[in-house]
């Protein structure tokens, strides 16, 4: 069987790759070891790995890179968000997939290297996405909580052997209430996926607005390292933002689940002094402080100058920019 081989050096990098042939299908993982979607990815690709023979020279290599701590390579692969796959042949890209959709994955590297490669004796698909960890009972390594980052409120796929199985009877629908409710308690795990959260229209990479272009190039400028949600690909995390945050228009800047607001109060200069300071340090001291976290008590809607002023100051060590990119169908 094949396997995930982790990176530790742009000279492992160039040795691995050097002991390839040509035509040998490379599957590049860029993660963080900060990300809990990456963690996802990760044990995807593993089982994935595990599904192709070992061979001598391989017909595949899944290799994984710490995309922080080689940031050459990052940037020579222009790695924005993770978790990020790539397939490459002689040194082309054939495919790229941003996100954790362990399906496209899954097909991308089948397209790739042909389903004729796949180890006969290991399961189906299902198996793989059994080694992804459970959306709703996952705590990430810093300020707590990315159990159900997004989990979308939209129903999930039935299995493929749903028009056999037996029918069920289901329970009674929700109503209105139990199903806003649902949608808030989602909201209030999605708005802390990461420390820093902006929630735009389209991707950092591609933004469908101007105003998430702008607070986006004011993130990047800044050296920020934050999540992202395109708010467009989710339309009942789109509307129910607007009520739980009490914020009608976005983008929305959310900072350690506080909201922060948009972009016109991410660039007022009485603002800025705390706010560039606060995001361009959270994550190290986040990682590293032992001090006691804000109070669970504080309101959402704590001004920005109160919410900044009290954790601004605490943080001395800046970091790379690199963004943590969230797909509305990963974990259903």
């Amino acid at each position: 069987m094949s396997a995930l081989t982790e990176i530790t050096s742009e000279a492992d990098f160039s040795s691995h790759l050097s002991s390839l042939s040509p035509s040998a299908l490379v599957v590049l993982y860029f993660h963080t070891p900060w990300a809990v979607p990456c963690e996802q990815m990760g044990a995807v690709l593993s089982a994935l790995a595990r599904r192709y023979p070992a061979a001598a020279p391989p017909a595949i290599s899944f290799v994984s890179i710490n995309a922080e701590e080689l940031p050459d390579i990052s940037e020579a692969y222009e790695v924005s968000a993770v978790p990020l796959v790539m397939c490459l042949r002689s040194g082309q890209i054939l495919e790229s997939i941003s996100g954790s959709d362990a399906v496209k994955v899954r097909d991308a590297v089948e397209r790739h290297a042909g389903r004729g490669n796949v180890a006969g004796a290991v399961g189906p698909m299902d198996s793989v996405k059994a080694n992804i960890p459970p959306p709703l009972s996952v705590v990430p390594h810093e300020d707590g909580p990315l159990t159900a980052t997004q989990a979308p409120v939209t129903a999930s796929k039935p299995p493929a052997d749903a028009a056999n199985a037996t029918p069920v009877a289901s329970g009674p629908a929700l109503t209105s209430e139990q199903s806003r409710e649902a949608l808030f308690a989602r909201l209030a795990q999605l708005v802390k996926a990461a420390s820093v959260m902006l929630f735009m229209k389209g991707t950092p990479s591609s933004p469908q607005c101007g105003f998430s272009r702008q607070l986006v190039g004011i993130l990047r400028e800044r050296s920020v390292k934050y999540g992202f949600f395109n708010i467009l690909a989710d339309e009942d995390v789109r509307q129910g933002l607007k009520e739980y945050a009490e914020w009608p228009t976005f983008p929305q800047l959310w900072v350690n689940g506080e909201l922060v607001g948009g972009l016109d109060i991410v660039r007022v200069s009485s603002h800025s002094r705390y706010l560039i300071r606060l995001l361009t340090q959270w994550y190290r001291f986040a990682r590293r402080s032992t001090a006691t976290p804000i109070s669970s008590k504080t309101t959402r809607q704590a001004s920005p100058p109160r919410l900044l002023e009290r954790l601004v100051g605490r943080c001395t060590i800046p970091i790379a920019p690199l963004s943590l990119g969230l797909d509305a169908k990963s974990l259903t």
